[in-house]
Order: C-alpha cells, then structure tokens, then sequence
C-alpha cells in the first residue's frame, strides 16, 4: 500500500474521530445533579441479610452521610428459571421487564426506596438489560421473531457463555417498541432518574437515542452506558466505563506497567471523549469483585492511591456495595452472599474524598469541573502529578505509583505555587521537593483569589 493511500486512511480516521468528539460537545451536560456526584452501585441481594429492597432502604441516610449522589440499582426483576446458573440466577437474566422480582419485594417497597433517595436529594438509576431476556421470558413463545435465530430457526445466546439468556433481535421494530415502553414504565410510573445499560454497545446505538428522546419528553434523565464507544455519546448516553483506565490501573499495581502509561491516556483522552463525557473510573464492580478478585487481590498495595486517583483525576467515581466497609471477599454472582459490615478504614477516606469533591469545584465532572495538566517530575515512571483549576480553585493532585519513598521535584513550573494538604493542613509549594511514600498520594487545595 502506498504513503498516499495509508495517509488518506489514518487521516480519514482521525477527522471522523474529530467529527465523533464534535458531535459529543454539542450534546448538552448531563444535569445539573450530577455535577460533582459519587454513583455508588447497590447490590440489593447480597448487601443485608434479608436481601430485600425494605432490608436496603435504611442504608440509604447513611450513604448520603458518606456523600454519595446516585445510587445505581443492580436489576431488580424477576430472574428466569429456564437454563438458569446457580440456585438464584444472574441478575441479568430477566423474565418480566415491568415486574420486581419478589425475592427482593415489591413496587410498592421500590417506589418506597425512589422517594427515599429522592427526600435525600439523591438521584436513583436503574439496571437495564435491553440486549438479552431470560429464556422463559414470555417473548419467547409469544413473538420468537423478536429474537436472533441461527439458520435453523433456533433461538441463541449473544454469547456462547451467557448460556441462561437469549439474544433479542433489534431489526424487529415491535420489539424496540415494546422495550421503549419498558423503560418508560419506570421513568413514569416510579420516578426513577435513568439507568445504568448493561452492554450497552451490544445494543442499536439509534435504539437508544431513540429511547432517550422519549424519556426526556416525561423528565430529564441521567443514562451511563456499560461501554467505551464514542458514538453513543452523541445523543443517547452521558457517561460510560474508563474500562482501559481500570485495566491499567490493575496493570500498574501488579508491576506490568507504571505512571508512564497514564500519561499516554489522558493523551489521547480528548481524541477520542469531549469534555461533558463522564468518564467512570473504579477500583472494582460487581462483575471485577466476582470474577476477577476483590480490590485487595488485584490492588493489595495501592487501592487506597487508586481510590484517591478516582476522586482527583478527571474521572466519574464509582463505589461498590461494600467497598466503603473493605468488602474483602469475591461476591458469589449466582448465590446469596451477604456482605459483612464493619468497620475500615475505607470508610472514613471515601467520606473525605466526597468531601473534597463537592467542595472542590476543580474536581467536578465532565466540563463542569476542570481539566487536567500532567505536570512534570523527575521520577516519570513513579510519579503521576497533575492540577486541575476551575475559575478560582485549584487541586494538586501528586501519586506514587512504586513500592519505593520518592522525593518529587517539579519541573518546568514557572511559578511555584502554595497548596494546603487536603489530609495533613500542611503547606505544599511545587517549589520544595515533596517526599511521597510508597503508594502514597498527596491532594493539594488552593483558590487563588
């Protein structure tokens, strides 16, 4: 292939990138209620003994206490018995989209916990599986032609894996119709604020604008999509996973990489996000805690920097049901496994974070707060150290991402400047060489006015 044609491909992707973050920019912010959120992800099954909506309610004037701002429900509907995995099911096998699965309770209990989050001044999502249905769902006897069909007739999974559901056919518009009017249901009939959609880039991208148009015609929603597409947020979605951000993470802490590699991603971040995209960014999920290892397996020695890193980075931050209690034990997905609460020291650091985030305008989401300068050091494979500033406040925000003390010099700032440790009160200056222990962070907070 000549020079000429590979300059004409590689500069085609990238106006059609250009054209991708473009398009994201004109789309207006996700609402204002979401400004300087926390989204925190509600497993009701497992999160008290009695695994029960009402037995969750209670937990929520403590979790606005932490200072979280949307609570993300993980399915609440009835699970199919049909090719079913373990004794309880996935989550993510529903049966009935407009039904509560009576093992948790029902709408009534659910419209008790909307109004809850609701008098909190919390927002409240719900867990959406649009790209599959259990199998004894009644679509599937009812309208076989909703759904995708080998040569044979026969009715298949979207994945050879996911066994105990079956895959749904978007070129059948009925079906669309009939999923829209689902999702309304619960925008209309029980207030919620939006949803969290299970993957999300499995799904016709115009499935969702088109769904999006019509819940915005009863209320304005917030919607965060289990995917890293840019062309889903154009219309449809505010907010996707920083999957490559997590896998990094995960990388650096077991050694396969270092702060080199988060400076080439917030490179490029912008190539491919425009700055109103929330960007959420984990430690752990239900599905990482499941199957991959609790945060202390994957991260034994930096969960607490990470964690840090969600708040201060220009990210979306996500808890997991448990994290703030040092949820230390893999969830199992398809029995009843109680999280056991007690007290950590999580705690108290996720409560400070949310903290410095509703205060600190700086570390707001998306173009509400304010975009990241990586500042240079002399430590370029140990240190990650950035700023932030929106209008008059300023967060320095410096990480030690080795298992070796580091003395941090700052390079290339052409006026020192004064911070106040958001941990210690102690004066910062990027002037004086700052000492970071293994693992250690260090938040700075100024306003200069």
């Amino acid at each position: 292939m000549s020079l000429i044609s590979l300059s004409f491909i590689f500069g085609g992707c990238n106006q059609s990138a250009k054209n991708q973050v473009e398009a994201q920019a004109a789309k207006p912010d996700p609402i204002e209620a979401s400004k300087s959120a926390t989204i925190y992800v509600v497993n009701i099954r497992q999160y008290t003994p009695e695994g029960t909506i009402n037995a969750f309610i209670p937990h929520v004037s403590r979790l606005k206490e932490l200072g979280v701002d949307i609570l993300w429900i993980m399915p609440v509907h009835p699970i199919g018995e049909k090719n079913r995995k373990g004794s309880m099911g996935s989550y993510y096998a529903v049966k009935d989209y407009k039904a509560i699965n009576p093992e948790l309770g029902t709408k009534d209990d659910f419209r008790k916990l909307v109004k809850t989050a609701h008098d909190h001044g919390m927002l409240i999502i719900l867990d959406w599986v649009a790209n599959h249905t259990a199998w004894d769902h009644p679509w599937i006897e009812k309208n076989p032609e909703w759904y995708t069909q080998d040569r044979t007739g026969k009715i298949i999974a979207p994945v050879d894996d996911w066994s105990d559901v079956a895959h749904l056919n978007y070129d059948n518009a009925q079906m669309r119709a009939e999923m829209i009017d689902a999702l309304m249901h619960w925008v209309k009939e029980l207030d919620i604020d939006g949803y969290r959609c299970d993957v999300a880039s499995m799904v016709p991208n115009d499935f969702w604008e088109n769904a999006r148009d019509e819940m915005e015609k009863v209320k304005p929603v917030f919607m965060l999509a289990e995917a890293e597409k840019p062309e889903l947020h154009k219309k449809a979605f505010d907010a996707n996973y920083a999957w490559e951000l997590h896998h990094i993470m995960n990388k650096i802490s077991s050694g396969k990489q270092n702060a080199t590699h988060l400076r080439k991603y917030f490179k490029k971040e912008p190539r491919r996000f425009a700055d109103n995209v929330y960007r959420m960014a984990f430690t752990t999920n239900h599905d990482e805690n499941s199957w991959n290892g609790t945060v202390f397996e994957r991260m034994p020695n930096s969960y607490k920097a990470f964690a840090v890193f969600t708040y201060a980075a220009p990210v979306f931050p996500l808890i997991y049901s448990g994290q703030e209690a040092g949820l230390d034990k893999r969830l199992r997905f398809f029995e009843k496994d109680t999280i056991e609460w007690k007290e950590h020291e999580m705690t108290q650091l996720y409560k400070k974070l949310n903290q410095l985030k509703a205060e600190n305008p700086a570390l707001w989401n998306g173009r509400y707060g304010g975009a990241i300068n990586i500042l240079k050091t002399n430590h370029r494979s140990r240190i990650f150290a950035f700023d932030r500033q929106k209008d008059h406040n300023r967060v320095l925000a410096v990480l030690n991402l080795s298992d070796t003390a580091t003395t941090v010099k700052f390079k290339g700032v052409k006026e020192g400047k004064l911070y106040t440790d958001a941990f210690t009160g102690q004066e910062i200056s990027t002037d004086t060489p700052l000492k970071v222990e293994p693992w250690g962070y260090v938040v700075g907070l100024s306003n200069d006015e």
